[in-house]
């Protein structure tokens, strides 16, 4: 496979920031954004909509393949839609996180979602953030970076983000879960998360975002990827 695009992928756990920086990467960059674990979120979602067990793999890759779903931005703000319901808040609970990450070990939800991730690479180029992008979907692209931070560090970001939407949630509990999800994303057999072998791993533990985004951007334009920003 070869790229007639320019593609940054950006991986790692949750909490790391990936979703922040890449959405904050393709805005200045003005390319366009794969947000590759909505993908999977999405499925799950459809999945308890329609009734599909999360272990049934065949289902739900079927399910996969027919996803009706669209990244519609409404005054500067994007929204995730499933066969047009908004689902934007719905699918980035804790919950909804758990249940992408049960779906995503699966090999033939994998399979079908593949082809769909590809073709977002589109010009003028694109930010692909997930947790096999540089590994598995993007293997070939001029830029691949790992974002990763401790698991205490993320924990302590979610609590933060619940408090100031106003949710209850408990720090040890959100620990817990990240590290349950670490070990399930890293111990998986299909396209475990993991540094490509030439990705640049960059711990955000103690960077503001603004740091991460200047260090992303002069690493594009080392690459020359980064003309006109």
């Amino acid at each position: 496979m070869t790229l007639n695009v320019p593609v940054l992928t950006i991986d790692g756990p949750g909490g790391a920031g990936k979703g922040t920086i890449s959405s904050l990467m393709a805005e200045r960059l003005g390319w366009h954004l794969l947000d590759s674990g909505a993908l999977y979120r999405l499925t799950a979602q459809a999945a308890v909509k329609h009734g599909v067990a999360l272990d049934d793999e065949a289902a739900l890759a079927k399910l996969a393949v027919q996803l009706d779903v669209a990244f519609p931005v409404k005054e500067g703000q994007p929204r995730t839609l499933l066969e047009g319901e908004d689902v934007t808040r719905a699918i980035r609970t804790e919950q909804a996180g758990e249940r992408a990450s049960q779906v995503a070990v699966l090999p033939f939800v994998r399979e079908a979602l593949f082809q769909r991730q590809r073709d977002f690479c589109q010009s003028p180029g694109l930010v692909a953030d997930g947790r096999d992008m540089g590994t598995v979907v993007f293997p070939e692209a001029p830029l691949k970076i790992f974002l990763t931070a401790s698991a205490e560090e993320r924990a302590h970001r979610r609590y933060q983000q619940l408090q100031e939407a106003g949710v209850d949630a408990s720090l040890s509990s959100l620990l817990k879960e990240i590290q349950a999800r670490d070990a399930r994303d890293t111990q998986r057999s299909v396209a475990p998360l993991k540094p490509a072998d030439d990705a640049i791993t960059l711990d955000t533990t103690r960077l503001s975002i603004p740091e991460v985004v200047e260090r992303l951007t002069v690493l594009l334009a080392q690459r020359g990827m980064a003309n006109g920003i």
